[in-house]
């Protein structure tokens, strides 16, 4: 079932505006320190994990602000001292952090105590479909008397809370248009870096990447059987609708029959936002679950995948770091362009062969299994996607956020970096 759209999201922040307002006005009466406070929308993981590594090899107080048990049992196993952000103390710690870093949105940390911080928005991926301010669906509200003045408010709040970050990240110009026309923020504050979330695709060699990426899935629970091919599902959110291409009981038969025709495995990804049914009609080891119950963040997995499925997913930019072969199912792209949108011609990013089900899908995957050709031509052309996409691809990203970040003023580290440490 889905579990969150943004016109109850709003509703929410609506309500929550005396509470926006008091904490606005004590974070500013309260002198900050020099601790920088992490968190991240997806749990322990994705550009925010990046980050945390540099900057506490640097030599910063760090802490890291969460909303569950599983996030406090994931930071645990990496060592990362937390505080639950709904908490006194996690108000306490965002109202005195000198540094606030977020990949989602203010509500990573505590959503009341952010006023006055250094912050740097490191988002989430490279937008296809249209985000904040260029969406519709960023100010959306309940259909009540009144909806368009409530809209109205929704971007207001919306731009002010954009106007202070410090630092945003782009992995590229043509990036960094998109992200600055969708925060309403100038080109000095978004800045081309690279993202740090995609660092772990650029570093090492491909079979050390491939290694480490079965580990994170193994540790997940999910081995993919030695010689078979990893073929990764991952849907886009859409705003608390279901997803559409959740496989029918005939077309999950001539998927399982394909997988094990080809040798292949089917791991499921559904938004964690947006939860499908995705359990198949009948018993099979050729489909696994690698939701986010399964795996926080899956960047770290995909050097062990070897076909993306997607639809308006960033993971098909991020992917073409590793030269990935991506098919698009796409079952809704009339509708979902009316209703969000997207940056450019859809066509540049798929091209122009998006598949509108299953049926499509297998006719596109048989092949690009079977031959080594059709796979290589489809590996170049999501190469090639990557290179109009992505400025830097050398395992540096975190290192160029950082360093923008002290120049802009960001706290000081607690204690010198020693040799074989970020500068």
């Amino acid at each position: 079932m889905a579990s969150f759209s943004f016109g109850t999201g709003n509703a929410a922040k609506l309500l929550r505006i005396p509470l926006y307002a008091a904490g606005r006005i004590a974070a500013l009466l309260i002198p900050r320190g020099s601790r920088w406070v992490f968190g991240c929308g997806a749990g322990i993981g994705d550009g925010a994990l990046a980050l945390w590594r540099v900057a506490t090899d640097a030599g910063h107080d760090a802490v890291w602000l969460t909303s569950s048990a599983r996030e406090d049992d994931d930071a645990a196993a990496l060592g990362i001292r937390t505080i639950r952000k709904q908490s006194l103390a996690g108000w306490w710690a965002t109202a005195r952090a000198g540094v606030l870093v977020v990949t989602h949105g203010f509500g990573d940390v505590n959503r009341y105590g952010g006023g006055g911080a250094f912050t740097v928005q490191l988002w989430h991926g490279i937008p296809l479909k249209r985000i904040g301010l260029d969406s519709p669906a960023t100010t959306q509200v309940p259909p009540v008397p009144g909806a368009g003045v409530l809209r109205s408010l929704i971007g207001r709040l919306y731009r002010s809370s954009a106007r202070r970050i410090d630092v945003l990240p782009a992995a590229s110009d043509r990036a960094r248009g998109r992200l600055e026309s969708a925060f309403g923020l100038g080109d000095d504050r978004v800045v081309v870096t690279g993202e740090p979330r995609v660092d772990v695709l650029s570093t090492g060699t491909a079979a050390e990447r491939r290694a480490a990426a079965s580990g994170v899935l193994s540790s997940a629970g999910v081995d993919v059987p030695e010689g078979a091919r990893a073929i990764l599902y991952a849907p886009t959110w859409r705003d608390g609708a279901p997803d559409p291409a959740v496989p029918s009981a005939a077309e999950w038969v001539r998927i399982i029959t394909m997988l094990e025709r080809r040798n292949a495995v089917l791991l499921v990804r559904s938004h964690p936002l947006g939860e499908g049914g995705y359990a198949p009609p009948l018993p099979t080891g050729r489909v696994r679950m690698l939701g986010s119950t399964v795996l926080a963040d899956v960047t770290g997995a995909l050097p062990a995948i070897d076909v993306l499925i997607t639809d308006y997913s960033s993971l098909a930019y991020d992917v073409g770091l590793l030269a990935m072969p991506v098919v698009h199912l796409a079952p809704d792209t009339a509708d979902y362009a009316r209703t969000r949108g997207f940056y450019g011609r859809l066509d540049e990013v798929t091209g122009g062969d998006e598949a509108s089900c299953w049926d499509d899908v297998l006719d596109q995957l048989d092949p690009l299994l079977a031959d080594e050709d059709v796979f290589a031509a489809r590996a170049a052309r999501s190469a090639a996607l990557s290179e109009r996409m992505h400025e830097y691809r050398d395992g540096h990203n975190t290192d160029r956020v950082y360093r923008v970040m002290r120049a802009k003023g960001a706290a000081a580290p607690a204690r010198p970096a020693t040799e074989g440490e970020h500068p």
